[in-house]
């Protein structure tokens, strides 16, 4: 696919994504690399912006120059934005009876602290960059389990065998210091996935090195 071509497929797909107003998103690609240029209302239709270039056929790699500019060029204080982030978390997001720390410069919002679920912490980072005036989200936020590997190991395993689509005993599931290791082999990409997710969803999983194969 030439480069014109997929400029093409990354504006129409940009156009075809609801959550994006893409009026004043600029594209340029080069040997298949997409830059995103020009600016969005807010930081969530960045993100995704750049999940719907993502997604088509052919992208390479994605220069992100995009800027956040608020409607009206409202501006709104750090200890505004930190203030609502902080009572956002405190009802919504389901976090660890620790605290999460807040800090907010410039618009930019970074979060600190320990979990011990991976969801946990992807929904504190989801949740925060909905806020009004915020420009970027650093999710630093770190996964501290108090499950034992063992646990872990039978915790997906229990998951799996859960699960009416699987032969348990195709995947193998091995954890050290969180990180989560899945070998075996699957019918479908579907499957694959699934196990993926099974194995997120377990308690202290940090990573996951998914080698399933398909067949």
């Amino acid at each position: 696919m030439n480069d014109k071509t997929l400029r093409q497929n990354i504006i129409d797909e940009l156009n075809w994504t609801p959550a994006v107003d893409a009026a004043h998103v600029g594209v340029a690609v080069n040997n298949g690399v997409a830059t995103l240029s020009g600016h969005v209302p807010n930081y969530s239709q960045l993100i995704a912006a750049e999940a719907a270039v993502r997604r088509v056929k052919g992208v390479q790699a994605i220069a992100q120059e995009m800027e956040v500019q608020f409607f009206g060029d409202v501006t709104h204080s750090d200890d505004d934005i930190a203030s609502r982030a902080v009572t956002l978390l405190k009802w919504t997001s389901p976090l660890s009876e620790k605290p999460i720390d807040i800090k907010v410069a410039k618009g930019w919002i970074t979060l600190t602290g320990e979990v011990e679920w991976q969801f946990q912490r992807h929904a504190a980072g989801d949740n925060v960059r909905d806020l009004i005036g915020v420009k970027g989200v650093s999710n630093l936020i770190t996964v501290k389990p108090r499950a034992t590997a063992g646990d872990v190991v039978r915790g997906i395993e229990d998951a799996l065998k859960r699960d009416a689509r699987y032969e348990a005993d195709r995947i193998k599931v091995s954890v050290e210091n969180g990180k989560v290791r899945l070998d075996g082999k699957v019918h479908s990409w579907h499957e694959r996935a699934a196990a993926e997710r099974a194995a997120w969803a377990s308690p202290g999983v940090r990573a996951v090195d998914d080698h399933v194969l398909i067949g």
